[in-house]
């Protein structure tokens, strides 16, 4: 049997950070499972965050009016990307999970991680119009956030100076991770690390330590399943009448983007205990 891989997504400058120790304990922890452990260090990479005509080998179909989706996906077909996007994409073909490891940087990732989902997860490679969200390409695979904030919990709460996380994690874990199929994990959020005490410090990685003992059989997030819309253009591509109807009857949203205009289902975007939105109550 082939031996299982994770591939871990890194982006931190600085190998004494706390964003590298949760790396490291994480690399550690799944290589004693059993598990081969690839890292893509993003900055020691020099990875290229511009997503650009020359992620294209050869000639572009329209140099006068470039469509880098388009462009590229061409070029994917015909194996015609550039050599640093075909090796970042054939570690995510082997991986059975993905981690992103990285500091928050304006409510989302840094820009050097921003340019490998620009640029990997290229259209025909990550998703299509036919593949994407639970129909997605890569629906038997895992993945992933795990980073730390510079603000306290406390302040990312819905009575929070920046707002509910769950609003915040939204377009990563569905706009990007559940877009293209993937699974996805609860994230692993180290709140504040850089003003916590060394022994806080500590214990967070304790506790990342001891979940990763069981992380490859968690129960993924809850998102609306692509069976609940009309997925034609005639029908727009919003929820089919009668599930529009038994849904009017629950208390919370499908999801946190589709709230519904009512309470977001609470902590949809942090934790598995969420119900199946097809499940009745």
């Amino acid at each position: 049997m082939a031996q299982k891989t994770v591939l871990i997504v890194y982006a931190h400058q600085s190998g004494g950070s706390f964003n590298s120790a949760a790396k490291d304990v994480a690399v550690e922890a799944l290589r004693q499972q059993g598990y081969e452990v690839v890292v893509s260090d993003l900055y020691a990479m020099n990875f290229r965050a511009s997503a650009t005509m020359e992620d294209i080998t050869g000639e572009v179909k329209n140099p006068e009016h470039f469509k880098y989706g388009e462009e590229t996906m061409q070029a994917w077909k015909e194996g015609r990307l550039s050599d640093d996007i075909i090796a970042e994409q054939r570690k995510v073909e082997a991986a059975e999970l993905v981690i992103f490891q990285f500091p928050m940087y304006w409510f989302s990732v840094p820009a050097i991680m921003k340019g490998w989902i620009d640029r990997v997860l290229s259209q025909g490679f990550a998703f299509s119009l036919q593949k994407m969200y639970s129909n997605g390409i890569f629906k038997d695979k895992k993945a992933m956030l795990s980073f730390s904030t510079g603000s306290m919990q406390t302040m990312f709460r819905p009575d929070g100076l920046n707002g509910d996380i769950n609003v915040t994690l939204w377009p990563l874990q569905n706009g990007v991770l559940h877009f293209c199929g993937f699974q996805v994990l609860a994230p692993q959020v180290f709140w504040c690390p850089g003003h916590s005490p060394p022994a806080t410090r500590t214990a967070v990685l304790d506790g990342w330590r001891a979940r990763l003992k069981t992380l490859l059989v968690e129960r993924p997030l809850t998102f609306a399943p692509c069976e609940m819309f009309d997925l034609t253009f005639p029908g727009g591509f919003v929820l089919r009448p009668e599930v529009r109807e038994e849904q009017s009857t629950r208390p919370h949203g499908i999801t946190t983007g589709h709230h519904l205009g009512k309470p977001l289902p609470p902590d949809n975007q942090l934790k598995t205990d969420n119900p199946s939105p097809l499940t009745t109550s």
